[in-house]
């Protein structure tokens, strides 16, 4: 099981790798792995997981933040009156994305980063996704609102970048062109 001391943070060169592409079939650590990545989300937000194992609770969990180079990420994320989105994507990949562009408001947080980083981050307001699953079979999703923000931050840790990179260090909440600021309830 994933703990909060097994995530790296800010300042470990391994956040600042690029991640490998991961064979299949997956080796049984890759498996256990991938597992143990959307284990960690869901547990994270169920309080009394969270306060058991001291979790602080996430969204998403890529290989790299618990030191581990390889294209794998977990999302697992419940929205009132939306269907849960709850998957491990291997390889992911962006394949189209809208012209209109969205960010988090009051701003995105990271596992890995334990201050708070204020200011928007950019990110493509719909976008489809291929990826695999830890079974080896490809899937294609089409991504809106908090999931697609979701996987296009996960996706940036595969290739060594984090939320904050995006922001704007002279104007962090300067308007950015043709985005609609996205909400959580």
């Amino acid at each position: 099981m994933i703990l909060m001391k097994d995530i790296i943070r800010e300042g470990h060169p391994s956040l600042r790798k690029r991640a490998e592409e991961v064979d299949f079939p997956l080796t049984d650590e890759e498996r256990k792995l991938s597992g143990e990545l959307l284990e960690y989300v869901i547990n994270s937000q169920n309080p009394e997981m969270s306060e058991k194992y001291g979790l602080r609770p996430g969204i998403g969990l890529a290989a790299p933040q618990v030191d581990q180079a390889k294209r794998m990420f977990a999302l697992h994320i419940k929205e009132e009156g939306q269907d849960p989105i709850s998957f491990v994507a291997i390889n992911p990949k962006i394949v189209s994305h809208s012209v209109e562009k969205t960010y988090l408001v009051p701003g995105e947080g990271c596992l890995s980063v334990d201050r708070d980083v204020e200011g928007f981050v950019p990110r493509y307001a719909r976008i489809t996704v291929k990826a695999f699953g830890p079974d080896g079979k490809e899937f294609k999703k089409r991504l809106k609102g908090l999931p697609a923000i979701a996987f296009q931050h996960e996706l940036d840790h595969l290739n060594g970048i984090l939320f904050y990179d995006h922001i704007d260090p002279k104007n962090p909440y300067r308007d950015i062109p043709g985005a609609t600021p996205f909400e959580r309830d």
